[in-house]
């Protein structure tokens, strides 16, 4: 079968494209732009790739099935080409789960934050165990190298709520049925799709509706809005996790950073280990993961051994330089919780050091007035914050970033942002960029004049 993606290099959409080369298709596509390191992933597995959304390659070489990804909407020539044409159709996670998942024991990570950073870990540790998991996950884990594999048996999925086409408003978790799945968290997000916290919860809810009941729900016991979820049904086998004593699984931090941890279940001590991460928001998102892997047949203390070797993902908390004594991260934080506690945890690790933010609010959530009030309470952690602004925002910046005392500054341009920072940086400094877009490719910029490199 022929199919073509539309939303190629999305890293959701490029992994569906991998899986369905690697299932026997002929696997071309589309995207606005096509550009490393997702397109050359792509092509590196002999699917074609066309700029921009022009109908003429489908006209061409018609397919027999077109993925559309849920950036695209009507109008988009592509996209009514299809229409037009009654050529067949299907959303990414749709195709994923009925036509790849189906037989997988699926282990599905839901919830506001952390997906990415849990399902690497999960995935990590089956690995480990040697179980040989596949994978579709929303970044690069640093133990794998890639987004999406093919495995045996289990299959780790990241269980996003947003919405799944722009023909199918569903989160595109109802589509996965997993075995197992995590429910890391819940807070308001995606004020474009959601119009409350309560329209969410009915999207886990249904969620937990196709959870299986010899399945295993791994939630987070700390987490109240979770709790309301549960209490409107729940079938399945339920393990909470906490840092809290009490629960099925306690994580505790041996260390104020969380570069220690150990594990508990039921009260009993099932291992520790050091490892490359920190912060209490990681600490939570092992515990999970330790959860959802022993709920598949790993062993315990095998599975928190395994943690102990596991690099991170691209972009979380990412360190890009090190250089001149300054340390430069990357990181995919563009929510003021994630925020917050990724700062926390960098502030715990690093002491009295300068830590530098340099930030852009771009998501839909962030663009509107929803979170505002909360932004400068998550940026406390930093000495001096950055953040570049456009148009397309509903509140001023200059007010929200006045709690900070001076220590925030409003950017209009990326260069005067590279410019200020680079002049504020010296020896000792941890810089951090956040956000969960290319940034004007400030941070690798930034990164490169650092060195010296005369070329930036």
């Amino acid at each position: 079968m022929h199919i073509h993606i539309l939303g190629a290099c999305g890293t959701f959409m490029g992994g569906v494209a991998l899986l369905a080369k690697r299932a026997g298709h002929r696997v071309s596509g589309q995207d606005q732009h096509t550009y490393p390191p997702m397109s050359t992933q792509l092509e590196s597995e002999g699917i074609e790739l066309f700029e921009g959304y022009s109908p003429e390659c489908m006209e061409s070489s018609p397919p027999d099935l077109v993925v559309i990804g849920n950036a695209l909407s009507r109008g988009n020539p592509a996209v009514e080409h299809v229409l037009n044409s009654d050529i067949d159709y299907v959303s990414g996670p749709r195709w994923l789960g009925r036509n790849y998942l189906k037989g997988k024991k699926v282990i599905a990570v839901a919830g506001t934050h952390g997906k990415t950073s849990t399902s690497s870990m999960i995935a990590w540790i089956l690995e480990a165990a040697g179980l040989n998991p596949g994978f579709l996950i929303g970044g690069i884990p640093g133990n794998f190298g890639y987004s999406a594999r093919d495995g045996e048996a289990f299959f780790v999925v990241e269980a996003d709520e947003y919405d799944t086409a722009f023909f199918d408003k569903r989160a595109k978790l109802v589509h996965y049925r997993p075995l197992i799945a995590t429910l890391n968290n819940l807070e308001f997000d995606h004020a474009d799709i959601y119009p409350d916290i309560k329209a969410i919860q009915t999207q886990f809810h249904h969620f937990i509706r196709t959870i299986p009941g010899n399945g295993t729900i791994i939630s987070n016991g700390s987490d109240n809005r979770l709790e309301t979820v549960l209490d409107m049904g729940c079938w399945s086998q339920l393990e909470r996790f906490s840092e809290e004593e009490g629960k099925d699984w306690q994580v505790r931090c041996l260390e104020p950073d969380g570069s220690r941890l150990s594990f508990h279940h039921h009260g009993e001590e099932v291992g520790s280990m050091a490892w490359s991460q920190f912060g209490r928001h990681n600490a939570m998102n092992a515990c999970a993961a330790v959860g959802a892997a022993v709920a598949a047949g790993v062993e315990p203390r095998l599975a928190v051994e395994a943690l102990a070797s596991y690099q991170g993902v691209k972009r979380r908390m990412e360190l890009i330089q090190d250089a001149n004594g300054v340390r430069v991260y990357s990181d995919f934080a563009h929510h003021p919780t994630a925020i917050r506690l990724t700062l926390e945890g960098l502030r715990r690790n690093v002491g009295n050091a300068r830590v530098l933010v340099g930030m852009e609010p771009r998501s839909n959530t962030m663009r509107s007035s929803v979170h505002v009030h909360e932004l400068a309470p998550a940026l406390t952690a930093a000495d001096r914050v950055w953040m570049l602004t456009g148009d397309g925002i509903d509140w001023d910046p200059h007010e929200v970033l006045a709690p900070l005392e001076g220590r925030g500054r409003v950017v209009m341009k990326g260069d005067d942002m590279l410019e200020q920072m680079l002049e504020a940086a010296r020896p000792g400094d941890h810089v951090v960029f956040m956000s969960n877009g290319g940034f004007e490719s400030i941070p690798a910029r930034f990164s490169r004049a650092l060195k010296g490199d005369e070329n930036d």
